[in-house]
């Protein structure tokens, strides 16, 4: 995991982006977790895997949540591969671990949260339906405390991941430090404005909602890319849309309603 700019967002990331992009080898593979597996109907599913103890660390707390994931209708194995490996209790505070795995949305402070398992999953989805995976660059709006960053880390070649609050910038650089993601970077910076340093992007994912999506994310979106963020369709209600760039503009499509912080330009 790398800091591009650190220092407010201007500066171009010290490494080996893009040179070396074609090189990388991300933490993402095409083959199937044991953990993972396909029903004689063709859906992904998943088998709990038979582990000793009950501990949080042990996995099988997580895969049971990615289990009712899959019940739920999310059957792209890449996403349910990522869900099963990343420990989302490593994410949020120590008073909250015992809520890690379950489908419900949890404080990170600042008035910020960590979003539902079933939304996180339902928006990674989204961003990978139809697209050759990995997917190359993706750019994150609103890395909170890290743990959808992590996530993306392992679905695309190269993650720039931006915050506009320092606290929190700092609480999911220390989150995922130890986990030593080669091809994540996370950026302190205006998010509205996007990263133009790293466009065009393959996909750009939003956890923050405002009345429009913003022209510079539409234009950073590279041809035949994917965007998926909230957006407040009607006065006062969030749905999730998603956009795909063709050669000619911009496919808008509206989908089901959801509630995530707004959007705010600037930084903390």
């Amino acid at each position: 995991m790398s800091r591009p700019n650190s220092d407010g967002g201007a500066q171009r990331p010290g490494v080996r982006f893009p040179a070396a992009l074609d090189g990388l080898r991300p933490a993402f593979t095409t083959s199937v977790p044991r953990s993972v597996g396909v029903a004689p109907d063709g859906r992904a599913g998943v088998v709990v895997a038979r582990v000793q103890g009950v501990g949080l660390d042990s996995a099988a707390v997580r895969q049971a949540m990615v289990q009712r994931l899959a019940q739920q209708g999310v059957t792209q194995p890449a996403v349910l591969q990522a869900l099963a490996t990343v420990e989302r209790h490593r994410f949020v505070d120590s008073a909250l671990v015992a809520q890690a795995y379950e489908d419900t949305a949890l404080p990170i402070g600042w008035g910020q949260t960590i979003s539902k398992p079933s939304v996180v999953a339902r928006m990674l989805e989204l961003l990978c339906a139809g697209q050759t995976l990995p997917l190359g660059r993706v750019l994150e709006i609103g890395t909170g405390c890290g743990y959808q960053a992590a996530l993306l880390a392992r679905l695309a070649r190269e993650v720039y991941s931006m915050e506009r609050l320092r606290a929190l910038h700092d609480k999911a650089r220390d989150n995922l430090r130890p986990l030593r993601i080669p091809n994540l970077h996370l950026i302190f910076g205006d998010g509205t404005a996007g990263y133009a340093t790293g466009a065009p992007y393959a996909g750009i994912i939003a956890a923050a909602g405002g009345d429009a999506i913003p022209q510079a994310w539409l234009d950073q979106l590279a041809v035949g890319g994917r965007l998926v963020a909230p957006a407040e369709v009607r006065p006062g209600q969030q749905q999730l849309v998603v956009v795909q760039r063709t050669t000619t503009g911009w496919q808008r499509e509206v989908l089901e309603g959801v509630r995530f912080v707004p959007l705010q330009s600037g930084v903390l």
